[in-house]
């Protein structure tokens, strides 16, 4: 089988699942205890966060361990809005975002506070002057992913972070880097992002481990109350041989970032160009897209019917984000782009990772172009 769902999940790097079980095995010590094994465990995570913060361009006083993305996305939104409540109710965030921003934004309308959801262009984008122009002086929070996970729209976070500081300097700006880490070069510094989430099992380290960045001297009331790890910010034990993997795993992301892109914007160039050829799909990713995610659709036909023809050719791809691929609804991104919902329906989402080559796409397209012939041959034996 060839896996082509990166954005879901990458397979995790050898040396990582190496360290991960060395850790574990040889340095179980609770980090917070006093004798010996919880002092070599804390100094292990100690090395884990300056590895993180040296690879993001920030202090590794800056850097919160969590249990991944979705952890990270409520910490940002939710916590910001607890302490911050005496500025405003306000919150500016777009239309597609991930789940675990949008649903929490969601759920804090309930408790009221007042969300903008901006609408996207037809590519899945906004612009700063689209942020800037829904800004108000009770405007507490931005939160805006860098990448879509559903069909790699790239948002112009730089320029957003800046229009905001700006012109706001107060309002706090929360950047989903969960689809760009390890495969677009951004700043956090020059984009003036003052929370930014991480996810390892994005860029090939373990599942159930992430990371919160939270600039120096922003406040953050907890989600979780307990013990104080993590300078109170964050109580729990924390999971030492995840997060030195995934330590390990975000410093070959880093040093490897060009490289990869470089490679990956190849074989979308090949499967973009190929997917063109064959009329009856519908491109719904920008050619200047993020260099690992192609989506497409073939309207009238269920997303799932192709996904599963395509895993019977041997390929693995995904129809909307994993975490709402189970749901039978058109996708909430592709309406929020003007789609039609026979479109948003049946849209197929194919991820590329470093282990593809060019004739991997190829053999990818092939299988594309045989499914549709015989998807093809059911619609016309059924009409």
């Amino acid at each position: 089988m060839k896996y082509f769902d990166h954005a879901a999940t990458t397979p995790p790097h050898e040396e990582v699942v190496r360290t991960v079980a060395e850790v574990m095995t040889q340095h179980f010590g609770n980090p917070s205890s006093l004798h010996r094994l919880g002092e070599d465990s804390g100094k292990l995570l100690s090395r884990a966060r300056e590895v993180c913060a040296e690879s993001l361009r920030v202090s590794p006083e800056e850097i919160i361990f969590t249990s991944g993305a979705t952890e990270s996305n409520n910490l940002a939104i939710q916590g910001v809005m607890t302490q911050y409540r005496q500025r405003g109710n306000h919150i500016v965030t777009t239309a597609i975002e991930h789940p675990s921003v949008y649903e929490t934004c969601k759920q804090l309308e309930k408790q009221g506070c007042d969300v903008t959801y901006l609408p996207v262009r037809a590519d899945g984008t906004v612009t700063a002057e689209d942020v800037l122009s829904a800004l108000r002086d009770n405007t507490v929070l931005v939160s805006i992913m860098h990448v879509n996970n559903e069909t790699g729209a790239m948002q112009p976070i730089a320029e957003i972070g800046n229009v905001i500081k700006n012109h706001y300097p107060r309002i706090i700006f929360h950047v989903d880097g969960v689809q760009g880490f390890g495969k677009l070069p951004l700043s956090i510094r020059d984009s003036r992002i003052d929370l930014y989430s991480l996810s390892a099992h994005k860029f090939r380290g373990p599942k159930g481990i992430g990371l919160l960045y939270v600039r120096e001297g922003l406040m953050l009331a907890p989600l979780l109350a307990g013990g104080g790890q993590e300078r109170g910010r964050r109580s729990g034990t924390e999971n030492v041989p995840y997060i030195v993997g995934m330590a390990k795993a975000v410093r070959l992301a880093a040093e490897q970032q060009e490289h990869y892109a470089k490679r990956l914007y190849k074989l979308r160039h090949i499967l973009i160009e190929g997917l063109q050829q064959l009329p009856e799909l519908e491109l719904n990713s920008a050619l200047s897209g993020a260099p690992h995610i192609v989506h497409f659709s073939y309207p009238g036909m269920k997303a799932e019917t192709m996904l599963h023809m395509l895993e019977e050719e041997g390929f693995i791809v995904s129809t909307q984000s994993a975490c709402s691929s189970k749901r039978s609804e058109p996708s909430r991104v592709l309406l929020a782009m003007n789609k039609a919902p026979d479109c948003a329906a049946s849209g197929i989402r194919i991820s590329l990772g470093e282990e593809h080559t060019d004739e991997d796409v190829r053999q990818l397209l092939r299988a594309i172009e045989n499914t549709v012939g015989r998807l093809q041959q059911l619609k016309g034996g059924n009409s």
